[in-house]
């Protein structure tokens, strides 16, 4: 078995805390995403991401990992002994040939995994736990979505050999999933063999870049561009929301990148209730200005008596 420093390719420290990982992980996702990234290897990266964090971000799988001391990457490695033993993983104690990746799609900590447990006949052993990961649009989140997706995981054979298998399963995604959730369907995993009990399947839930919104947890943020005019006397906009557009006052003398936040409207929560969306202002000026609008500067430049750089030194 070949060893993968999944700390070195989510770029965090060894000691690095959940929420750490978890930040890593969504800014190397969006980095990587194949449908916006530019990398010439944008989508195996956004894979190796994955694949590092379905361990990293599972308490139990990232102790197992740690458990297995520090190699060089690609070196070929061998679990302690009474390793599979200790952290239930399935396979037994003949890992050729098994990825790092399949070891730890195997593992599901405690007794999962061992012959013989919950509720299976003597021989019998539980599915493994497969993770697979969904990405789906800000609309889908907050309205909820079926979809269909291929997980692919270790099975057992009818003759008790273990082989790769891939199958396609629909699931419900309830609205109110955030970038980054990871979501457990009880049962929905590898089936059990000789009677034993299926696993879980986990789905990490990852958010597809939007062209107006940007979110951060519940909340959306929104880059909403005024005029300049605007900005000084106040007007009244209308901005887009994820139920439709709506009115937005803006108060004069407003600044650039002055937050306005707008209760209720960012997605919805599991428990109820929704986060917030924070319409963030960005004054624009005309690239190129007509002759009616130069006269109106300069007379604006003649009557201006604010000095913008006042802290400046003199």
């Amino acid at each position: 078995m070949k060893y993968k420093d999944y700390y070195k390719t989510l770029g965090v420290a060894r000691g690095a805390s959940e929420d750490e990982i978890k930040k890593a992980y969504r800014k190397l996702a969006r980095k990587y995403h194949p449908d916006v990234s530019k990398e010439a290897n944008a989508k195996e990266q956004f894979q190796e991401v994955g694949e590092a964090y379905a361990t990293l971000g599972d308490k139990e799988k990232r102790a197992a990992y740690d458990s297995l001391g520090q190699h060089r990457p690609g070196q070929n490695f061998r679990p302690p002994p009474g390793w599979e033993t200790r952290f239930g993983a399935n396979g037994g104690d003949d890992f050729g040939g098994i990825d790092l990746s399949d070891l730890f799609a195997s593992f599901g900590g405690g007794t999962r995994g061992r012959r013989g447990t919950r509720g299976g006949t003597a021989g019998s052993m539980a599915g493994e736990d497969q993770e697979v990961n969904v990405e789906i649009s800000i609309e889908q989140a907050a309205q909820g979505a079926e979809l269909s997706m291929e997980v692919t995981g270790r099975e057992h054979a009818p003759d008790g050999r273990v082989v790769r298998k891939s199958r396609a399963i629909n699931a419900r995604i309830p609205k109110g999933v955030t970038d980054g959730e990871r979501m457990r369907l009880r049962g929905r995993g590898g089936p059990g063999f000789n009677g034993g009990p299926a696993g879980d399947l986990y789905l990490n839930i990852s958010l597809r870049p939007h062209p107006l919104f940007k979110p951060s947890g519940h909340d959306l943020y929104l880059d909403v561009p005024i005029r300049d005019w605007e900005a000084a006397l106040g007007a009244q906009i209308e901005i887009p929301t994820l139920e439709g557009r709506v009115a937005l006052k803006i108060p004069a003398g407003s600044k650039s990148g002055q937050k306005m936040r707008l209760t209720g409207k960012g997605l919805p929560q599991h428990a109820g209730g929704a986060g917030n969306l924070y319409a963030v202002l960005n004054i624009v000026v005309p690239p190129k200005l007509t002759e009616a609008e130069r006269k109106h500067y300069e007379a604006l430049r003649e009557a201006d008596t604010l000095d913008a750089r006042a802290q400046f030194p003199k």
